[in-house]
């Protein structure tokens, strides 16, 4: 990032002097030769272009030691110009200087998106899943490397903001006031504290997800403003030992995470997105299973609750969320039947 930022600077300096320079000829014709201002504006740019047309009317001693002064420094500062226009051109900049601009206006019209907060293993794989399930991501990484070799292999696009996310300016321009959650995954543990910490007081309603390396880290993440931590070593080792106490359990949990080679998908869907003909009925009369395949597996009741296979009499209130199970094609046939 501070490459294509100190790239950008230069490419401005060089930008700001030969636009200093043409003035200072216009200027200089204007008083020492008495042009007008259309004339010295000729001058300069014949001048400055070294065609060489010739003089609007002989110079006098002052406007010769002028024109010799201002040709040498010109010189100078239009192939500074040169030099670093070309860079842009054939180092492709210009093109990456667009691309940044178009993502930047992209970003701008996002609303409800979430944001990933690092690009390795952990943040990669939360983006994929993300985009899997039709949301849509903005990701804050400062290697743009990681992300150059993600498009490469397949990724397509990716809606990318180069710099540090524990920055306010940095948040703001991914959107972080419209978003409705943050994902922070870098790989220490008080950078992910500094996300939250940022994130929160920039958006009091976002839902913020942390990675932790450290058990330690998960009490100040939270203290910090993160509503939930994720150990991914802790998560693996209690993995690897379930494999040798309960593998069957495990290669179930594995379907469901869509890791294993039949997959299943957990989804929920909320009272207030049902069908009207389909609100106020019981679990028995929705009849979930016998109409897609899925299976009602918990209910989320509107104070937190969570009923696990909850009665057939159950009748789901507003507020409530079922959570089901199936396939991809038994719970796409649960939102085409039940949902608005």
């Amino acid at each position: 990032m501070w490459k294509r930022a100190a790239a950008l600077n230069r490419f401005m300096v060089s930008l700001v002097l030969a636009l200093a320079s043409l003035t200072i000829g216009v200027i200089g014709f204007m008083l020492i030769e008495h042009y007008s201002l259309l004339d010295a504006f000729y001058m300069t740019i014949t001048t400055v272009s070294t065609v060489g047309y010739g003089e609007l009317h002989p110079f006098s001693p002052a406007g010769r030691l002028f024109v010799s002064v201002y040709i040498f420094f010109n010189l100078v500062f239009i192939a500074y110009l040169i030099s670093q226009l070309t860079t842009y051109i054939f180092n492709g900049e210009l093109r990456t200087l667009f691309n940044m601009y178009r993502t930047d206006q992209e970003i701008r019209s996002f609303k409800d998106h979430v944001i990933v907060c690092g690009f390795g293993r952990n943040g990669s794989k939360a983006y994929a899943e993300l985009l899997a399930n039709g949301a849509r991501v903005v990701v804050v990484e400062q290697n743009q490397e990681l992300l150059r070799a993600a498009t490469e292999n397949g990724a397509g696009p990716i809606a990318a903001i180069f710099g540090d996310a524990t920055a306010d300016e940095t948040l703001l321009q991914a959107g972080v006031e419209r978003a409705r959650a943050l994902i922070t995954a870098l790989p220490k543990d008080a950078d992910n504290v500094f996300v939250a910490l940022t994130a929160r007081g920039l958006n009091p309603d976002l839902k913020i997800i942390a990675r932790a390396s450290l058990k330690t880290s998960e009490s100040k993440l939270l203290r910090a403003g993160v509503d939930s931590v994720v150990m991914p070593d802790e998560i693996g080792g209690s993995h690897m030992a379930n494999l040798i106490m309960r593998p069957e359990v495990i290669r179930f949990l594995d379907m469901i995470s869509g890791l294993g080679p039949n997959k299943l998908r957990l989804e929920e869907l909320r009272y207030q997105e049902f069908r009207r003909e389909w609100q106020g009925r019981s679990i028995r009369e929705l009849d979930v299973r016998s109409r897609t395949g899925a299976t009602i597996i918990g209910l989320r009741l509107q104070d937190g609750e969570v009923l696990v296979s909850p009665s057939a009499d159950t009748r789901p209130a507003p507020g409530d969320v079922l959570l089901l199970l199936g396939t991809d094609d038994q719970v796409r046939a649960v939102m085409q039947q039940f949902h608005v």
